[in-house]
């Protein structure tokens, strides 16, 4: 027997489809069906068991809401409108309009009260599975179970659900025993192109059995008694993670376009909102009506949330007073403050010291920093020996092992670069994750999200060029530089020697306000001579002549030897050599640094094994670019930069073309 709604349930759940509906109406674009359909359930959610606080979005003891099916965006702005965060009705009015606070897809730091940004289906869903892990482990590491008990509460669409990242994300969330996560999957059957049959009859319940969740149906999405009846089993269960498949009617309310595709993605249309609007017993033609009898019942999360923000207060405190330490670092990290002298613990190099390869070094500053930086955790995608990602001081996380820190992400590559990401946004820890450099692809929409949202997450890329040797052009990164030096707000490092390595790894460690690339090898690099080391401005003058600079040889990572070796080959010339190990970087420095640096006029020739097209910017109307604009090949690394013309002699020969047909003046 379906309980019905009381009138006040039923107008405060109408009023997020109205306002769904003329927002959507007004932008003359975006997904009304969805919201409409999904309205009980957020009603039932926001209002009862999120535990949230309106007047700080941002209070450390909230639950996390993640919306993974980022086009059914106005369900969210209206939920946060009508319950009292900083969203007004003109900017629900000014929906997916130039400078609005309600953008097509939520944004994390544009909209107060959202928690990430989504809208590429299934990020959201590995977002919410990183918020539990970091949860989960925060919780056991600081033995906080008191003061740090939020949840996590996600709702994924049909379309999240088929994006192979769901599938990863899901596996390893069950794998681990995450007992604090809890989805809802809106189950409306209808895809852009029509039914969900047309391309999916995937059993989603005993998928998510099979993966370790708790599953529950609700089989009319209007029901408000069995919503709450799932909801209060799934906090019950704290072993497993767990999904509770909601049937719902995309367009509830619409006469024609309910249950069809043409709710999904388009405008109802002046006379269907009419209609609905009738149907519902809605005033027409006033637009973004809410009843005053809705809007106090909805205002009333105020009231609860400054109830459940003082009950953790109290709780809080009293956990300080009996665990001051444990407070005092919890405290520390959610602020993401770092502890004091952390960079005394940084490895140091002395001249002589043996070729050593990038990621071999970078094993050795994370493992020196691991018992100085607390929250540091991370991993690799089942690389962990050739990433050199390993903490040696730590076991691995897992069911009953929740405060380890070594992640093991499996053959996972975008469920990790999406997890990294929500253990970012939720706080108190510092994550990084590892693969081979051509794997980056495999999680470049979760590297792009990182940088949209600017969170600190730190890549281990490694094996970065034809250097990697036999394995072959399979995965030999020719491209992969380029096309993440494209991304805006992404530092690419790609260090020369171990001297650089731990400086980059500094700045990485240090860094605010983006995600971090390494860019490491696998062959051995030999430790340059240099008067000074500057990484953090992207680009420095590595060795000098002791005349004038009539050349300018730079290069970033194991080309940077290259051109110290082909400089050695040009005596009659005087050669400067510049490391650049970020070009991001060295772009932000200003005018004056940068032709300090680099001398206008003076020819230039750019050495990387990889795409030249990074580098056109910085050769000025003088320069040439040694690069590679073909796939690799399977060899030993010596013979691959021999054939593809990486040896001194090579470069200095290129050098002497690039002189003899430059233009002096």
């Amino acid at each position: 027997m379906i309980a019905e709604p009381t009138s006040i349930d039923r107008l405060c759940i109408d009023s997020l489809r109205v306002l769904a509906m003329d927002a959507v109406e007004r932008a003359k674009s975006g997904h009304p069906g969805t919201p409409m359909g999904l309205a009980p359930l957020a009603y039932t959610l926001w209002t009862r068991h999120v535990r949230h606080d309106p007047a700080d979005p941002d209070w450390p003891g909230r639950d996390r809401f993640v919306l993974s099916c980022g086009h059914a965006s106005m369900l969210l702005y209206a939920m946060l409108h009508l319950s009292g965060y900083g969203v007004s009705l003109e900017d629900l009015q000014g929906f997916r309009q130039w400078g609005s606070r309600t953008p097509g897809h939520p944004e994390r730091g544009h909209t107060p009260g959202v928690e990430t940004t989504t809208g590429p289906l299934g990020q959201g869903f590995g977002n919410a599975v990183g918020m539990a892990l970091a949860a989960t482990h925060l919780a056991a590491t600081l033995e906080a179970p008191s003061p740090h008990e939020p949840r996590v509460w996600f709702v994924a669409s049909d379309g999240d659900l088929m994006e192979g990242i769901s599938h990863e994300v899901a596996s390893l969330a069950g794998h681990l025993g995450l007992g604090r996560l809890i989805g809802f999957f809106d189950d409306n059957g209808i895809t852009i192109d029509g039914p969900t049959a047309l391309a999916c009859s995937d059993d989603v319940a005993r998928r998510f059995e099979a993966y370790g969740w708790h599953v529950q149906r609700v089989e009319d999405g209007n029901d408000l008694a069995a919503l709450d009846r799932c909801i209060a089993a799934a906090r019950e269960e704290t072993k497993r993670p767990s999904l509770v498949i909601v049937r719902t009617h995309i367009g509830f309310g619409s006469p024609h376009k309910q249950d069809t595709a043409e709710a999904h993605g388009a405008p109802l249309g002046e006379e269907e909102v009419r209609l609905t609007k009738a149907n519902l017993g809605w005033p027409w033609p006033e637009p973004f009506h809410v009843p005053v009898e809705a809007r106090a019942h909805w205002l009333r999360c105020r009231e609860r949330g400054v109830m459940l923000q003082a009950e953790w207060r109290a709780r809080q405190a009293a956990w300080a007073a009996a665990h001051p330490d444990r407070a005092r670092e919890l405290a520390r990290r959610l602020r993401g403050e770092l502890p004091a002298g952390w960079e005394a613990a940084l490895p140091r190099f002395a001249a002589g010291t043996a070729a050593m390869a990038t990621r071999e070094v970078s094993g050795q500053v994370l493992n020196a920093l691991a018992p100085q930086l607390p929250e540091l955790i991370g991993g690799s995608a089942d690389l962990a020996p050739s990433n050199n990602t390993l903490l040696r001081s730590s076991g691995n996380f897992g069911r009953d092992a929740f405060t380890e820190r070594n992640l093991r992400f499996g053959v996972r590559e975008h469920a990790m670069g999406s997890i990294l990401n929500g253990m970012a946004l939720y706080g108190g820890v510092l994550p990084y994750g590892g693969t081979f450099l051509i794997f980056s692809d495999y999680m470049r929409p979760a590297i792009r999200l990182a940088a949209l949202m600017g969170l600190h997450v730190i890549y281990v890329f490694t094996h970065d060029s034809i250097g990697l040797g036999e394995d072959g052009p399979t995965h030999q990164p020719v491209e992969t530089l380029v096309a993440l030096r494209c991304i805006p707000n992404l530092v690419v490092l790609r260090p020369a020697d171990a001297e650089e390595t731990v400086e980059s790894w500094r700045w990485a460690i240090a860094h605010r306000g983006g995600p971090v690339a390494l860019a490491l090898t696998r062959q051995k690099l030999p430790l340059l001579v240099r008067e000074r080391t500057d990484v953090a401005r992207g680009g420095y003058v590595l060795q000098d002549a002791n005349a004038p600079a009539a050349l300018v040889l730079m290069a970033s990572g194991s080309e940077v030897s290259l051109a110290v070796d082909a400089a050695r080959l040009l005596p009659e010339i005087a050669v400067r050599v510049v490391s650049m190990p970020s070009l991001e970087l060295f772009a932000a420095q200003p005018p004056a640094y940068r032709d300090a640096v680099l001398p206008p006029g003076v020819p230039r020739l750019a050495i990387e094994a990889a795409h030249p097209m990074s580098w056109q910017r910085w050769i000025g109307a003088r320069g040439e670019v040694l690069g590679i604009e073909r796939f690799g090949a399977s060899a030993p690394a010596a013979r691959l930069f021999q054939e593809y013309g990486f040896t001194p002699e090579a470069v200095a020969q290129r050098a002497r073309a690039l002189l003899a047909v430059t233009p002096s003046g």
